[in-house]
């Protein structure tokens, strides 16, 4: 297999460079790789296995805290009508609890997981946006901070995980509450599609030579599976959020059936995400579970591929189920079988996975050391989980547990077990590679056990309660019902998996030595790439891989490696790089050159974070200085990007020269804007359902759009600009004279154009007396201009961008990437205000 670099792997038995290593190559380079060495320099520290540790270590931080919410609610519910929380505190609490566990715990602790492995399980340097991780952490963690601090001053959000209007409308939740929750979690949830940008382009783009989708490990086809659903899944909830804040901000009447909205656009836009999060949490843990369970059995896994299959096929079902959770809401007959066929129908690709990490547990010689303990129980408590799962996918057995405690149940069985458990088996598995000393081992039983234990002892007698009639969601209940002595039991176990937690936690600061200068290493004799000999700069020479498990197969191979026999052995011009390979059979392409740190990313986030956090508040007035600072920051962490190379080309080693740039559909900046807009793309998508789903509510109170005047006008501009989006990186490739001008001019005009359009479109729909505040199709209509004129917006700051560049002579015709990004944005901009302009003239067919 020949690439156009001249790459073959068959060619290289053992390894492509056999002569001695240049003397202080190695010292070089450490120092292009060094560590901080000042607290600042921590901070702005932007090496994944520096920010994966962080990432790691605050999301189970929110683990630990929300834990603490449990064990509270806990000792309200162990005895009937006790006092020790009042019904207000109780409320906060639980949404709390809910809320913490899924959106800053679940998500952010798989992703923190991916962040910190897949660079050294791919066989790179890092992942191709190291800065944008970085402001994905610190976004995290400070917005989920400032969100869990909410709690200590009584603005903590009370109206459940979930957030159903009418509950969380103005009417019933007249304070801060509700708005702390939903500016807060649509941050957050923006981070989280950050991270899932670089995990994408990172796992398609940074391979190791010859590490083609047959080899690629399991661990980083489920992460590449759960990046994916993020981006699918996650603008449903930032719409939700945006719309219900716009409710109660600005009156705008999306679930007031008052005013023609429905709080059942609610439902579906929060289950669409909702219930695929189930998965984007399931998939890691168990791309975990099928990398940690051959190593302690030492064999491959039983049929890998299936495995891969499965997990692709978990991730596209699980968006066919989200009506699951609405079996008890009226939707009509052959809408409910079709989600309970769906609902059934995605546990047989789990299915396949247990049976897989069976057999491969027969197949070898199964050690239960605690990673492995970990991963058969929760395999244990998955399974179990699971089959509840298929009892409440029945629709009348779901009629009746619908609300009440079996669900709860059911839902900790499935998250504990194919969440919690995985991702503790990966602690104690992966945490060598990170720590010059193992978790204890004897300990780690003694957690293991009282885990499984009082997890079992908590929610076992729950499906008792709730099939005896106890509902969810009530802060205490009369006695003589029955529920008194489950509930007793219920709370012991609760605190005994307080009690593993708590040792876990002590463990931890026992024995957790980061960022030394050795490492515990391969103790558990793990066959991936991540357990070759590393520094800061991941790995000293990038491997050939010819298997799905090469510390196993490829003799010699850790040892080679670190002697700099294989690719990219040093620091070219002292500079941090790694190689860029083709997604399907990973030949190197081009040498990328990763950015140093910097602060502008963690000010970005700083100032993104009180952006948000000032809204909350009503502070607008601040909140837009916030928001300038945030966008400077961001511009100019931009501004450095695209920089001229000294040299064309560099030898990546065995005689072969790959460019230091590319452009185009080949570069990782291009697959990123792809995914930002595919984004960008659901959430106008979701809105267009939104403004159907209500017109099909009531359709009596839609009024008939502008003249068609206006309309050509505005598609006219956007036609124009569009076109000249798309002819701006061409020109840059044809021109011989004047390009970058040329591309400049383009550029400007595009961003122009479509301001302009959305300019003479919400005029015009503003003459016709339809107000935002007047009905569901006026916050509709003005709900789908306002997503297109932000486009606009950020196209209109793009073209100052582009013209900053290019008097500043930061644009060159040999560097087009600028040019080519800030095209298709605006190309894509002007098509998705065409579809928006054409939906709201158009339909319900009253446009012409």
């Amino acid at each position: 297999m020949t690439s156009e670099t001249g790459f073959d792997v068959d060619k290289y038995d053992r390894f492509p460079t056999t002569e001695p290593r240049p003397a202080g190559e190695l010292e070089q380079l450490e120092q292009a790789w060094c560590g901080p060495r000042t607290p600042w320099e921590w901070i702005t520290a932007t090496n994944n296995n520096i920010i994966g540790v962080y990432y790691v270590g605050a999301a189970m931080l929110f683990f630990v805290l929300a834990g603490v919410l449990a064990l509270l609610m806990r000792t309200q519910l162990a005895l009937p009508m006790t006092g020790f929380l009042a019904q207000d505190t109780y409320n906060q609490i639980f949404t709390m609890h809910g809320t913490v566990m899924m959106f800053l715990f679940a998500v952010p602790a798989v992703e923190a997981l991916g962040v910190l492995l897949l660079p050294q399980m791919l066989g790179a340097r890092d992942l191709p946006f190291p800065r944008l991780g970085a402001y994905a952490f610190w976004a995290y963690l400070i917005g989920g901070l400032a969100f869990f601090c909410s709690l200590f001053f009584g603005l903590a959000p009370d109206g459940g995980w979930f957030m159903y209007p009418p509950l969380t409308s103005m009417t019933y939740s007249p304070g801060i509450n509700a708005d702390f929750w939903l500016l807060g979690i649509g941050f957050i949830e923006i981070s989280a599609i950050a991270g899932a940008i670089e995990i994408i382009v990172g796992v398609l783009k940074t391979r190791a030579p010859g590490m083609t989708l047959d080899k690629l490990p399991v661990f980083a086809w489920a992460m590449l599976i759960f990046a994916c659903m993020i981006i699918i899944a996650f603008p449903s909830i930032i719409l939700a959020t945006l719309l219900l804040e716009l409710e109660r901000a600005l009156g705008w009447p999306f679930f007031d059936p008052l005013k023609g909205g429905d709080p059942m656009l609610w439902q579906h836009l929060f289950w669409f995400f909702g219930h695929p999060e189930v998965y984007i949490i399931f998939l890691p843990a168990a791309g975990a579970m099928s990398t940690i369970i051959p190593a302690m059995a030492r064999t491959p896994l039983v049929g890998h591929p299936l495995v891969v299959m499965a997990m692709l096929a978990t991730g596209f079902i699980s968006f066919g189920v989200w009506a699951h959770h609405m079996f008890t809401t009226g939707m009509p007959q052959i809408s409910i079988n079709y989600f309970s066929a769906a609902s059934m129908a995605v546990s047989v690709p789990a299915g396949v996975q247990v049976f897989a990490w069976i057999a491969t547990m027969a197949a070898g010689r199964m050690r239960f050391s605690t990673p492995g303990l970990f991963a058969v129980g929760g395999m244990v408590i998955f399974v179990m989980g699971g089959l509840t799962g298929v009892m409440v996918a029945m629709v009348p057995f779901d009629w009746q547990a619908h609300d009440s405690y079996f669900i709860v149940a059911h839902l900790h069985y499935v998250l504990i077990g194919g969440m919690v458990f995985p991702l503790f088996a990966a602690i104690y598995y992966w945490l060598p590679m990170s720590s010059a000393r193992p978790l204890s081992e004897s300990w780690g039983k003694w957690i293991f056990w009282l885990m499984f234990a009082g997890h079992n002892l908590a929610f076992m007698p729950m499906h008792l309660t709730g099939l005896m009639g106890m509902p969810r969601r009530v802060y205490t209940y009369l006695p003589g019902r029955g529920w008194d002595l489950p509930n007793f039991i219920s709370t012991i176990g609760a605190f005994m998996f307080g009690l593993a937690v708590l040792l876990w936690v002590i463990d931890m600061i026992r024995n957790f030595r980061p960022f030394g200068p050795r490492e515990a290493g391969n103790i558990h004799d793990g066959p991936g790439l991540e357990w070759l000999p590393s520094g800061f700069y991941s790995v000293r020479s990038i491997p050939v891989v010819k298997s799905l498990y090469p510390l196993w197969d490829q003799k010699g191979l850790a040892e080679d490696v670190a002697a700099g026999r294989y690719f990219l052995p040093g620091a070219a011009r002292g500079e941090r790089q790694t190689l860029v390979t083709s997604p399907l059979n990973a030949e190197p392409q081009y040498v990328l050159r990763i950015p140093r740190p910097s602060g502008w990313h963690l000010f970005g986030a700083v100032f993104t974070a009180g952006f948000f956090l000032i809204l909350t508040i009503q502070a607008y007035a601040a909140a837009v200085v916030s928001g300038v600072l945030a966008i400077y920051c961001i511009m100019r962490w931009c501004w450095f990007l695209d920089a001229p190379h000294t040299r064309k080309t560099t030898e990546i080693g065995a005689g072969i020269r790959v460019p230091n740039y590319v452009s185009g559909p080949s570069s990782h900046g291009w697959w990123a804007m792809v995914i930002v807009l595919i984004v960008g793309g659901m959430v106008c998508l979701l809105a267009g359902f939104s403004y159907v789903f209500l017109w099909s509510r009531r359709p009596d109170l839609w009024q008939a759009p502008p003249p068609i005047s206006s309309l050509l006008v505005s598609v006219g501009l956007l036609a124009v600009a569009g076109l000249c989006a798309l002819a701006a990186p061409r020109a840059v490739r044809v021109a011989r004279d004047g390009a970058v001008s040329a591309a400049t001019g383009l550029l400007v005009l595009a961003s122009a154009g479509v301001i302009a359009a959305s300019i003479v479109e919400g005029r015009a729909w503003w003459t016709t007396g339809l107000q935002p505040d007047f009905s569901s199709q006026g916050a509709s209509v003005y709900a789908l201009l306002s997503w297109a004129g932000t486009f606009a917006a950020i196209g209109g700051l793009m073209g100052l961008y582009v013209v900053l560049r290019r008097l500043f002579g930061r644009l060159a015709a040999e560097r087009p990437s600028t040019v080519d990004l800030i095209g298709l944005f605006l190309a894509f901009t002007a098509a998705q205000s065409i579809g928006v302009i054409l939906l709201v003239r158009l339909f319900p067919g009253s446009g012409l």
